[in-house]
């Protein structure tokens, strides 16, 4: 298993993963729609296919060329996109790991805390809103009775600089952003929300371990520490001179980040445990807590 397929491989997670893999001698392949970015993708050593990840003869002329398919591409919540994997992989044994989001363990509590921890054991009964998502990922661990190797992983609030063109993430730069405008660190209701955190180059090493060791169906948490959005806010106030946290509205998050940014990125909770990861694959989470990269 050498050639591996990135789908999103010009985003932070996806061009992350890459770096890692190529670190470790593996061909990296990458599904761009934007054909402007072959060129710094080429330089970095990865091969490029251009396409849509919704045209189906680019996909399967992209997958039939790769051993593996790691799939970052605004995948949490498309599931066109997943059962066109899922469809043109069947019966190949081939791997397929899928990127998820743990935005599935919220519970819509407007910066109240939750302090309970999801195991991947613990049967999900999601909100609405994030139903579809818990959905797409028993799909994917399903499709390994059609002879997929096939892998969930549910990334946390994930920090730190990336090794591909992408250097930030989305929620931390997002809320840091805001602060600055707003004058002070910001959260949201009471900000007791917890949400559990990990670093970039910790979450690629994940993926590498699951391409390697895990078995078909499946399904891994990604976590290294976890922290309430008032702790961040008040950091944030601490690292960039502002003035002392304060709370904000939900309804103010909502307009300025969309419903499911508001009401689930920074207002609900997400905590959860990465014990499986670190048992069955030996995952040894390396980099300092997320109130380094503030």
């Amino acid at each position: 298993m050498k050639r591996i397929l990135i789908t999103g491989i010009t985003g932070y997670i996806g061009g992350t993963i890459a770096r890692k893999l190529l670190d470790k001698k593996y061909t990296v392949i990458g599904l761009v729609r934007d054909k402007n970015h072959t060129g710094e993708l080429s330089a970095a050593g990865i091969e490029t296919i251009v396409g849509s990840i919704h045209d189906e003869a680019v996909l399967q002329t992209a997958l039939s060329g790769a051993d593996a398919v790691i799939h970052n591409a605004d995948s949490a919540d498309d599931a066109y996109a997943a059962d066109s994997i899922v469809n043109a992989l069947a019966g190949t044994g081939k791997t397929f790991i899928f990127t998820s989001g743990s935005a599935i363990f919220g519970g819509k509590e407007n910066g109240e805390s939750n302090d309970f921890v999801f195991t991947e054991d613990f049967p999900l009964q999601p909100r609405l809103e994030m139903a579809s998502r818990v959905l797409i990922n028993q799909h994917i661990l399903r499709s390994a009775r059609k002879k997929i190797r096939s892998i969930v992983i549910v990334p946390t609030m994930v920090y730190g600089e990336g090794l591909g063109l992408k250097k930030d993430s989305i929620q931390l730069p997002a809320l840091i952003s805001f602060s600055k405008k707003k004058g002070f660190g910001t959260y949201f209701g009471k900000g007791e929300n917890i949400w559990s955190n990990v670093h970039i180059e910790d979450l690629a090493d994940l993926y590498v371990l699951a391409l390697e060791q895990a078995k078909a169906g499946s399904i891994y948490y990604a976590e290294n520490g976890a922290s309430t959005i008032k702790h961040l806010a008040e950091k944030i106030s601490e690292q960039y001179g502002l003035y002392p946290a304060q709370s904000v509205k939900v309804q103010e998050a909502v307009d300025i980040f969309g419903p499911a940014g508001g009401y689930f990125g920074f207002a609900s909770n997400s905590l959860c445990s990465s014990d499986k990861a670190r048992t069955e694959l030996q995952w040894k989470p390396q980099h300092p807590s997320i109130e380094h990269y503030i």
